[in-house]
């Protein structure tokens, strides 16, 4: 009896310890050794370049109005250059979502909300008043996208681009 108990105690501190790790935030240093676009980055981690999706933010499309820009801009404040790396979670492409820390103090996702070259990711990050008021703040000053008068979100792109992919009314011969 003595043992059983001694057994299941242990096995409930396992798994207490495994559900804390596994939704705890981990945190790391690294190299950003590439800039996929304006949201995603390759950084280094464990010898490897992980592909991180910076969160709570959404930048436009590289063939999208402004997704050029948006990656100069992310290339321009990270590239080369040791950040840290503020993961919560992976997304459906397995990619590490996280806040990433410039080590001047500033953080890479508010700052490319506040100078204009990306959406705050309502649906994803909900509750994140500082993105809420930064894009606000760049609306209202018209900086980067919000120059454009009447921007398309991303999601709205990414949207209707896979519509069209998915409609093949076009390819059936004409009768």
């Amino acid at each position: 009896m003595n043992g059983r108990l001694i057994l299941s105690v242990t096995i409930a501190l396992l798994l207490f310890y495994f559900s804390i790790s596994f939704s705890a935030e981990i945190t790391f240093t690294g190299k950003v050794v590439g800039v996929i676009d304006g949201d995603s980055l390759r950084i280094m981690h464990k010898g490897r370049a992980e592909q991180v999706r910076l969160s709570g933010i959404d930048c436009p499309e590289k063939g999208q109005a402004f997704g050029q820009r948006a990656k100069q801009a992310t290339s321009d404040l990270s590239f080369g250059r040791q950040v840290i790396v503020h993961s919560t979670s992976k997304d459906r492409f397995k990619r590490t979502l996280a806040t990433v820390d410039l080590l001047d103090g500033r953080n890479l996702n508010h700052e490319l909300v506040r100078n204009g070259w990306c959406w705050w990711y309502r649906d994803y990050a909900p509750n994140d008043t500082e993105l809420e008021a930064l894009e606000t703040e760049a609306r209202q000053a018209r900086r980067g996208l919000w120059n454009d008068p009447a921007p398309i979100p991303p999601w709205i792109y990414r949207k209707a681009r896979q519509k069209k992919k998915s409609d093949l009314s076009d390819l059936a011969p004409v009768r």
